[in-house]
């Protein structure tokens, strides 16, 4: 109930916002301002665990932000949670989960710390009971609006193991991604893509991606060739989607 509660609140909030930007103009940066973390809500494991879900708003429209893991891009408790170090334009929903043990309490608080651009934000996550979400609410914010069949699941995705390249030679990664079939895209036919972004890494990232032709019953597999600008430690992840709920999986690579 109350998950539904907050999904109208959510509306009503949109549409608010909506109407206060059809009256008043709005300005759009393509590059030199912040990213600021966003805590997205929780959901509990069967094993009594909970998840705290986090997302980002870079606030340009066309530039990509880089903010090293350290100071500036820390988690409390931990430093390093699992947060991106690569932040794509505009909104980014369900980026990341950090797992919290069963007896975390409702006091208790995850705290995302980004400093960047001159700015200091911070994303705080804790298991207050208005802030828990489900599958409904993630399809709701979905890039395709979500869709209403409770019934799917989120595809299975797996890929290349760690990697090492030496520069300035590429590095070819896979992934594969099953599907429930669920929810069936306009033409009848299954919805399932994968795309590939960077996710952690101190240079450029370019990808020269090719997706095979879906078999019936059969995974779906995408072959990436990468090339990197400078060495560092990257993370390469793959985005396996029905169009309305997404499972991902992390590509460590060294790069030389």
């Amino acid at each position: 109930m109350k998950a539904v509660v907050r999904i109208c609140s959510l509306a009503a909030a949109f549409a608010l916002l909506t109407t206060a930007a059809r009256s008043s103009p709005q300005i759009q940066y393509r590059s030199g301002q912040d990213v600021t973390p966003a805590y997205e809500g929780w959901t509990a494991n069967p094993d009594g665990t909970f998840n705290l879900y986090f997302g980002y708003l870079n606030r340009n429209y066309e530039e990509e932000v880089d903010v090293p893991l350290g100071v500036n891009n820390t988690i409390e408790p931990g430093g390093d949670r699992g947060q991106p170090t690569h932040f794509y334009p505009r909104r980014q929903s369900f980026v990341f989960k950090v797992v919290v043990p069963k007896d975390w309490g409702l006091e208790k608080k995850v705290v995302w710390t980004l400093t960047n651009r001159g700015k200091t934000n911070a994303a705080k996550g804790w298991l207050q009971p208005e802030w828990e979400i489900n599958k409904e609410i993630m399809m709701q914010n979905s890039d395709d609006g979500g869709g209403a069949d409770l019934e799917n699941q989120a595809p299975t995705i797996t890929g290349s193991s760690a990697q090492t390249v030496t520069l300035p030679n590429t590095l070819t990664v896979t992934a594969n991604a099953s599907d429930d079939g669920r929810p069936k895209a306009r033409n009848g036919q299954s919805s399932l893509s994968i795309r590939w972004i960077h996710y952690r890494g101190p240079g450029a990232v370019d990808f020269e991606t090719k997706t095979e032709p879906q078999v019936a019953g059969k995974p779906l597999k995408s072959t990436a060739k990468v090339a990197f600008g400078s060495a560092g430690n990257y993370v390469l992840r793959a985005i396996g989607s029905d169009g309305a709920l997404q499972s991902t999986v992390d590509i460590p690579v060294t790069v030389k």
